[in-house]
């Protein structure tokens, strides 16, 4: 107990301490650490990050970084879209949603920079955040084992908040395995590892695993590889060797017979099996699984064909191309949010399956890719904007030698593959807060000295 009471004197005077030399210490901190509660507490941290950075405004601090005006400049091309959409109402209102774009960027222009080792401890503390998350969902699922003896309380999410599934569907188990991915690298990558730091990496691990997200998981295992091969401190030592041992593991990997059918059976056949997740729930037995030849060839569809994860954003990548040649909105798109009416209008043109009692159509589904939808609904500008975001990001995660860094602009590039992402409001925070977070202010030049002060 007195233990406990000493970490939690020595945390407050930190962030005390912390809070005394950049204002906007705690209200970054507390944004970033209240992206998976409630949107209502989420917007009040948002509140007071503005509010402090306002307030403690001072004209020395202003700096014009290229990097911090991308977000800007991809918000008022969001916002210009509302003079050419084609459902204006639903442009204007989803404007509020992607305000982070706009508000933290120029939070982080106007306040003061934070030091390399301010950074490190915002991660740091957001790990521990993370920790507790992971914990509370653990004992959550625990406990609904026991009255329900059901294991799915233990994987993924359920098909609406109240049913089965490790975390709420709100939340969405994709988006929490890029949260606490990160997380893990923070403890994962410290070179000198204490118990505690060995138990939430494990604890982590793992639960990225049991959140199920395919895509994620063979990232964030590619990334654990890499580190262990080419960033640790023993891998430099034995770099030939690492380079030989990792390419045999990678070429095993996809080169073992079952994965590769795997791939093929897919592609070829029909299979309720899928590299992600079905994308409406409730699936009735006896139905025809579409294969992602089928999903990029098939002329009609009928209400019995069903899509796997893979195979439904193989149809919209397809439906996407049509769109663009049919209404030639490549340099304009159809606007923010916007491009609903068009993707139903293929839906029942195609004849997908358009819902019934208890079960969604695949007309309501956006293009669960943030590249397609940003192309398809702010034209070429607004696709270019994020790609020379995520480019800026990896760049400036290499330069800085920071994995925690590298692993979030690596995972953020595998997961706009599957995810309209900045599409959904703890989304758009999270990405924009930790692109500002670490793309800002003092290069990440002595990342390993900011480790060990922590």
């Amino acid at each position: 107990m007195g233990n406990t009471y000493n970490s939690l004197k020595n945390v407050l005077q930190n962030l005390t301490k912390e809070s005394k030399e950049n204002s906007s210490f705690i209200p970054t901190l507390l944004v970033l650490v209240t992206i998976p509660l409630s949107y209502a507490i989420n917007n009040i941290a948002m509140g007071l990050f503005l509010l402090t950075v306002i307030f403690a405004f001072r004209k020395a601090n202003f700096s014009g970084q290229f990097y911090l005006i991308l977000p800007i400049a991809l918000y008022l091309l969001m916002a210009l879209s509302y003079f050419w959409s084609i459902d204006s109402k639903s442009t204007l209102s989803a404007l509020s949603k992607e305000i982070p774009l706009l508000i933290i960027p120029i939070g982080f222009l106007l306040s003061k920079d934070f030091s390399t080792v301010q950074k490190q401890k915002i991660i740091a503390y957001y790990s521990y955040a993370i920790v507790l998350l992971t914990l509370y969902f653990l004992a959550r699922a625990v406990i609904r084992y026991w009255s329900l003896e059901d294991s799915r309380v233990f994987f993924y999410h359920g098909e609406n908040d109240n049913d089965f599934g490790l975390v709420p569907k709100l939340l969405n188990a994709i988006h929490v395995s890029v949260f606490v991915a990160v997380a893990f690298f923070y403890f994962f990558t410290k070179e000198l590892k204490s118990k505690t730091d060995i138990l939430f990496s494990v604890l982590l691990f793992g639960f990225v695993l049991l959140l199920s997200s395919k895509n994620i998981i063979l990232i964030f295992i590619l990334l654990v590889l890499l580190h262990v091969f080419f960033f640790s401190k023993s891998s430099h030592k034995l770099r030939l060797r690492n380079l030989i041992v990792f390419g045999l593991i990678i070429g095993l990997v996809f080169s073992f017979g079952r994965i590769k059918s795997r791939f093929q059976h897919e592609f070829q056949t029909h299979s309720d099996k899928s590299l992600s997740a079905n994308v409406v729930e409730g699936v009735p037995d006896g139905v025809h699984y579409v294969s992602l030849k089928e999903a990029w060839t098939k002329e009609k569809f009928t209400p019995n064909d069903y899509f796997p994860g893979t195979a439904f954003r193989v149809y919209q990548f397809r439906i996407f191309t049509e769109l663009i040649n049919e209404d030639k909105v490549i340099f304009t798109g159809f606007g923010l949010n916007a491009s609903y009416p068009k993707i139903e209008e293929k839906a029942q043109y195609y004849n997908l399956f358009l819902g019934a009692e208890g079960i969604e159509g695949y007309q309501n589904k956006n293009f669960h890719n943030q590249y397609i939808q940003i192309f398809a609904e702010i034209g070429i500008f607004g696709f270019i904007l994020l790609l020379l975001m995520l480019i800026i990001n990896v760049k400036i995660a290499y330069k800085s030698k920071d994995f925690i860094h590298f692993a979030f602009a690596i995972l953020m590039i595998s997961l706009f593959l599957t995810e309209s992402f900045l599409w959904r409001q703890r989304g758009v925070v999270y990405f924009t807060m930790m692109y500002c977070l670490f793309n800002s202010g003092i290069a990440l030049n002595n990342s390993k000295a900011a480790k060990k002060s922590i």
